[in-house]
């Protein structure tokens, strides 16, 4: 049995903040001799990122209302604990949370009633009742919506919601799956000295997205063909996100982009000869832009030019890496570009592990 994704629809928190301006920002924050100041103005002006969106309302500018970061008696900033950062993910979330599932549904051919599953994504904070139990309320999805969430696995998760939903549709004839993911990143933002910190630091940001997903035909959407998934042989500690007591702690070592190059090739190009796709007549590549070197090593990995990932770094650059919400803005990309039509691609994206996932998907169009 086929299944589909109906609409996919994006959002992201209010404040949009220009790449030059976290950099400045953050350069501020470390010892005035540091080499980090160099490190961080290198690495921030080379990312491929113009903006990125945050939750964070006083991250450059005064603002009059709640601060996120405290200064203290020397009007120097103050990292907020774990606790802190929690409590403003779980203000931020629930809104925008509901806000890309609203919009979601409202794109497709499904009320909020016909909803019979509901997946919730997000590595970036925790709470109970959580997510899903505020998107049934505020949507008024039946209360019987049989919910489930996928959390703390990084920037492939989406993929394993993909999954569950397509078994739950192939099993449930009539199954309507709403799936929400939504990351914010940037409220773990934390002022180290060391390379892995400067690095997740200057790609990771704010987005989320909603989707709905059936057994039933679209005149306009991805007929999802297959998913897959690997493990690579090395990356456990260049790729990893663990909770310290002053946020989440993430690690980007500068080595993910070679280990990507020397292990994709190996492990995608079965998943394409089983699929009888051949890379020449591919027209578009949705790869999750973990980073700039991430998509320049991709390419060289799998011998392709960088116009077939045009997508990919188009959503880097407007909104940077917003973890696993980030390969549903690059759909929703691929869903709106007119010059794409009936075609058949393959999306990855890359997370803890290092872990790859694959999915070959088909777009269709009127």
């Amino acid at each position: 049995m086929s299944v589909y994704i109906h609409s996919i629809a994006t959002g992201n928190p209010p404040y949009k903040y220009a790449q030059t301006q976290v950099r400045e920002f953050v350069k501020e924050q470390l010892p005035a001799e540091s080499i980090a100041k160099r490190i961080t103005h290198r690495v921030y002006t080379s990312s491929g990122i113009d903006t990125r969106y945050s939750a964070i309302p006083d991250l450059f500018e005064q603002h009059k209302g709640e601060s996120f970061f405290r200064k203290n008696d020397e009007q120097k900033l103050q990292t907020p604990d774990t606790k802190f950062r929690n409590d403003w993910y779980i203000t931020y979330s629930k809104p925008l949370f509901t806000e890309v599932c609203r919009k979601a549904l409202s794109e497709s051919e499904f009320s909020a009633k016909d909803v019979t599953h509901l997946i919730t994504v997000s590595c970036t904070g925790f709470f109970a009742p959580g997510p899903d139990y505020f998107i049934v309320r505020e949507l008024g999805l039946n209360v019987s919506v049989q919910r489930f969430h996928i959390g703390f696995m990084g920037c492939y998760a989406a993929f394993p919601a993909m999954r569950l939903a397509k078994a739950i549709c192939e099993s449930q004839a009539n199954a309507v799956v709403l799936i929400a993911d939504l990351e914010l990143c940037s409220i773990h933002l934390q002022f180290k000295e060391d390379a892995d910190s400067i690095i997740s630091g200057s790609v990771f940001a704010d987005g989320a997205a909603g989707m709905v997903l059936s057994a039933q035909k679209p005149k306009i959407g991805f007929e999802i063909l297959a998913l897959d998934t690997s493990l690579t042989d090395t990356g456990e500690q260049d790729m990893a996100w663990t909770i310290g007591n002053s946020g989440f702690d993430m690690t980007l070592s500068a080595y993910v982009p070679r280990i990507i190059e020397a292990e994709l090739g190996n492990l995608i190009n079965p998943f394409l000869k089983n699929h009888t796709l051949l890379k020449e007549n591919i027209e578009i590549w949705a790869v999750h832009p973990g980073g700039k070197a991430i998509l320049q090593k991709t390419e060289q990995a799998l011998q392709i030019e960088s116009e077939k990932l045009r997508c990919s770094y188009s959503i880097l650059q407007e909104y940077g890496n917003m973890s696993s919400a980030t390969i549903l803005f690059i759909l929703q990309k691929i869903l709106e570009d007119k010059s794409i039509q009936n075609s058949t691609f393959p999306a990855m994206a890359f997370g803890p592990g290092l872990t790859i996932e694959f999915g070959l998907m088909k777009k269709i169009s009127s």
